[in-house]
């Protein structure tokens, strides 16, 4: 089995940062795109940024110049650096990973959400 395991999450005031992270765990047998996902109340899952294995990253024009998204391949594990946080980026993040497993064709991976908040 694969796990994703969020953590970095909190309450911040405008302005401020925060660092996520997210470290995938189990019978991995390689990683392709990594990324981070963000869903705010009454509203739909969208896309914060992703990274692929050769470090190349896509970011949503609404976060860039304000978050970086970064991995560690030898820990399986993704990193969002959030700067110069607003109110409107108060939402539960989601860490995915399309991951291959030993034998398994990749297969897409979410973890369980870390909220983050931004007050004014």
């Amino acid at each position: 089995q694969v796990q994703l395991v969020e953590s970095g999450g909190g309450l911040v005031q405008a302005g401020g940062s925060l660092r996520l992270s997210c470290a995938a765990s189990g019978s991995i047998f390689s990683i392709n795109a990594m990324g981070w996902y963000r869903q705010a109340p009454g509203k739909q899952r969208e896309l914060v940024a992703t990274i692929n294995s050769g470090g190349r990253s896509n970011y949503a024009d609404s976060v860039k110049g304000r978050f970086t998204i970064s991995r560690d391949n030898a820990k399986n594990t993704v990193y969002l650096q959030m700067v110069s946080l607003k109110p409107e980026d108060t939402a539960v993040y989601y860490c995915h990973a399309d991951i291959v497993r030993v034998g398994v064709l990749s297969a897409d991976y979410w973890g369980q959400g870390t909220q983050v908040t931004v007050s004014s």
